[in-house]
């Protein structure tokens, strides 16, 4: 089931990217990604209070807290930046750039998490970079 739910999240991305890349025309690019993060901030607590699980706040570690802040300030700046490259680049050229975050995350999760980094991971690795690089060139 996993599969299914990150092959819709890369659909929704690659939507993100063209209707981003077409409303922020003429428009701040840090004005459209508050814009942006306003809708996503109703539609994430609609589907809290949709599944009924606001409840769990205050079961929420300190340590959750700490890290699912940081994370919400990772993807707030990362968010700030794709949009103002996406507004000065071609979304054809940005985006294969963005998804170099799929190499960063192999190596971060191999340094800190400890996760297994396979000879399969690190081809996996040199591909999405040399793709990377060909589609940017």
């Amino acid at each position: 089931m996993w599969f299914v739910f990150a092959l819709l999240s890369a659909v929704f991305a690659a939507l993100t990217s063209i209707l981003a890349k077409v409303g922020i025309e003429g428009v701040n690019s840090n004005l459209a990604t508050a814009i942006r993060t306003v809708v996503v901030v109703l539609m994430a607590w609609g589907m809290v209070f949709l599944t009924n699980t606001q409840g769990g706040i205050p079961g929420i570690g300190k340590k959750s807290w700490l890290f699912l802040i940081l994370s919400g300030l990772a993807t707030g700046a990362s968010w700030l930046c794709y949009y103002k490259a996406l507004q000065i680049g071609d979304a054809s050229k940005v985006v294969p750039v963005d998804k170099l975050s799929v190499v960063i995350t192999l190596v971060l999760a191999f340094l800190f998490l400890h996760e297994k980094f396979t000879v399969k991971s690190m081809i996996g690795c040199i591909l999405i970079g040399a793709g990377t690089f060909l589609m940017v060139l």
